[in-house]
């Protein structure tokens, strides 16, 4: 693959880029939000950048907080994951 030089530092172009599952995103968020540890330790747990983690905890902060508003527990990211299959596939249908 070509390497470019950009802004001093080597580039690979086509490099693949990672793909997260919902449920390993919202238990990398469920570390930060129920340990109280920072974004870079978990980050750094994970092996994944920090700008990649912050998104996925202010997405679940967002989607307990709406539960707690309506008074229902939050689903787990299994259930989550399900709801989603399920949607995808009446849409398709």
């Amino acid at each position: 693959m070509p390497t470019y030089d950009v802004g001093g530092e080597d580039v690979t172009m086509g490099a693949t880029r990672r793909k997260f599952t919902l449920e390993f995103k919202t238990e990398a968020a469920h570390r930060v939000i129920d340990s109280g540890r920072s974004v870079a330790e978990v980050a750094k747990e994970f092996s994944i950048a920090e700008d990649s983690l912050y998104p996925w905890v202010r997405d679940e902060r967002r989607r307990m907080e709406a539960a707690a508003s309506t008074g229902d527990e939050p689903l787990s990211a299994a259930e989550v994951g399900l709801a989603q299959s399920d949607l995808g596939l009446a849409q398709n249908s």
